[in-house]
């Protein structure tokens, strides 16, 4: 489908940032020339001009995400067009004058002493950036000079590239072949390829597999060249600014304890005997002689798939969701009526999705809507990102709105468990409790195991290249066949295939991300069961949390929804409801 097919009531409002490209070429112009920061340098030792430089930091800020998002999102709807491209490429471009111009600012807060910064932290007029104080004092043995910094900001625009390299080799240069599925030939999709994983044909589902595969197989060298490079990139930074590795600088931008991450690992590898028995489960239910990951995503229990077009799909998310409450329902609603959402998958448009927003305007969510399930929890997904994101804004100012990645994953995860078990408990029929068990269990293996399983390879990868080790081809398959024959078990061939499927990962390129995807759902678990146990109480502190931005320390803030990650117990709690998923789900499938 090309866009120009599609009705507007399906494609976002991106004219709510900017009515027209020429209105964005004018601010695009106005802000390039009103970066100018260093006016302040030499300066910040007089709390009169450090609160001058903040201010002036905000309104850049406010209108440089603007322009970024409108960028990004014109640029996303169909990437082959080369005008957004090079909007994408200038914004980039104006990112790094403006941390050139910056360069000075760490640096010359680092000099700064402890007792005027901490007397700032108490002073009125710096509420808005206290929290931002404490880092800065905090990142004190990680500041470089100002020389330094300058040229880690130019340098940055040209490690960009190595991710976005990969963003074109995967939504452009990849040869997806076509195959017939359904009675018609189509194109091999992203979206279309998820589709055929979850059906029934297994001969469609290998098919699917090995073409897939094999497209992205054809360019696993040039893969390597640019995850190398992205790689190196990170060990650069992390030494330039005196880390001892690339997970300690992650760690520490992040403001989380290495406890959380040992906690995940920890306790992901004392109940992978758990996944082992699911994936047991599954190849005898199955029949199969032998299980192959192209069998891992269709439902065992068939017959009970829901499929709805969109406009169902939303409506039915806004009953799902009652338990968040009427305010929360409220935007939902807003949310459809008001097009923040860009819904059908089109030539050149990005794979995937994703929520975005810039402060003062309301988020966007970009869609590659398929009227299956899975797809039907995607946009419960996103559109609990969205509302984080409106929650944080519409409580914080702008130097706390923007709330940590570590806690990205957890609101839209909380919507994703609060509408399984909606589904669960309104739905009488038998084999449908079955489906939806079975999509719950599938749930956690790919949010919960899988993504740290993606995060030991993340790590492994980045230790052999500190080591001072070459990263090839055959060394990253090699490193992901051992972690995935760990995690799996006997119970399933490990193949060529799945042993390249790290060249098809784009959070590879924001290196130790994916992790927060497993504290994300482990975080949701915890949430959601506590709102559906103890109703308003927990809703309000959810709230608080979703209002929280970057007021303090992201495990700070999931404390206030009733979440530590510091402790076993979430952890523990996680495990625990896997296991019994797949207790009940074997009670009702006889096993």
């Amino acid at each position: 489908m090309k866009r120009i097919e599609v009705k507007n009531q399906y494609k976002w409002k991106v004219e709510d940032i900017f009515s027209t490209d020429e209105q964005w070429e004018k601010e695009f112009a106005e802000l390039e020339k009103q970066i100018d920061f260093s006016r302040f340098a030499g300066k910040l030792g007089d709390s009169d001009t450090l609160l001058k430089f903040f201010k002036a930091d905000d309104e850049f800020g406010k209108r440089f995400d603007r322009l970024a998002v409108y960028a990004s999102m014109k640029h996303h709807e169909d990437t082959a067009v080369t005008k957004y491209a090079a909007y994408d490429a200038r914004i980039y471009s104006m990112y790094t004058k403006y941390a050139t111009e910056q360069a000075f600012f760490s640096p010359e807060m680092a000099k700064q002493s402890d007792e005027y910064l901490l007397s700032l932290v108490n002073d009125k007029r710096f509420c808005d950036y206290d929290y931002v104080l404490k880092g800065i004092i905090k990142h004190k043995p990680h500041t470089v000079s100002e020389q330094e910094e300058k040229l880690v900001s130019m340098a940055g625009e040209v490690f960009h590239n190595f991710r976005e390299t990969f963003s074109m080799i995967d939504n452009l240069e990849v040869p997806l072949p076509e195959m017939e599925f359904e009675g018609q030939n189509v194109k091999l999709l992203h979206g279309l390829y998820g589709i055929i994983l979850r059906s029934t044909d297994r001969n469609k589902r290998k098919e699917a597999y090995d073409k897939y595969y094999g497209a992205y197989n054809s360019l696993i060298n040039t893969i390597t060249t640019a995850y190398v490079g992205n790689v190196k990139a990170d060990i650069f930074y992390s030494k330039v600014y005196k880390y001892g590795s690339c997970l300690e600088k992650a760690l520490f931008s992040e403001d989380v304890d290495r406890s959380v991450y040992d906690n995940l690992l920890k306790t992901v590898d004392k109940n992978l005997s758990v996944l082992h028995r699911y994936v047991s489960d599954r190849k005898k239910l199955l029949g199969y002689d032998k299980l192959y990951f192209y069998d891992m995503y269709t439902s065992l229990v068939e017959g009970a798939e829901l499929k709805m077009n969109y406009d169902e799909a939303y409506d039915y998310i806004i009953k799902g969701l009652e338990p968040l409450g009427k305010e929360y329902q409220a935007l939902l609603k807003k949310g459809y009526d008001e097009r923040w959402i860009d819904v059908e998958e089109t030539e050149g448009k990005r794979s995937g999705a994703y929520s975005t927003y810039a402060y003062g305007v309301h988020p966007y969510v970009l869609l590659n809507y398929q009227p299956e399930l899975d797809n039907i929890f995607t946009v419960a997904h996103e559109m609990g990102h969205s509302l984080h994101s409106y929650f944080s804004s519409e409580n914080q100012p702008y130097a706390k709105h923007n709330y940590r990645i570590f806690v990205a994953e957890v609101a839209s995860t909380v919507n994703e468990v609060l509408l399984l078990k909606y589904m669960l408990k309104n739905n009488t029929d038998a084999k449908f409790k079955k489906y939806i068990l079975n999509y719950y269990l599938d749930m956690i293996r790919a949010t919960l195991f899988r993504q740290t399983m993606f995060a030991e390879f993340e790590y492994a990868a980045h230790d052999v290249a500190e080591r001072g080790e070459p990263l090839t081809k055959e060394g990253l398959c090699s490193i992901y066949a051992d972690i995935g024959k760990k995690y799996y078990g006997k119970d399933i061939e490990h193949d060529y295939n799945i042993s390249c499927e790290w060249a098809r990962i784009p959070h590879f390129y924001n290196a130790f991300y994916v992790y927060k995807y497993a504290t994300g759902i482990i975080s949701a678990i915890n949430i959601a069961n506590r709102i559906l146990t103890e109703g308003d109480r927990a809703v309000k502190d959810y709230l608080k949390f979703l209002s929280g931005g970057s007021s303090t320390d992201p495990v700070s803030l999931l404390k206030l929804a009733g979440v530590d990650l510091s402790t076993d117990k979430p952890f523990d709690f996680a495990m625990k409801e896997f296991e019994n998923t797949l207790k009940e789900f074997e009670r009702l499938m006889g096993i």
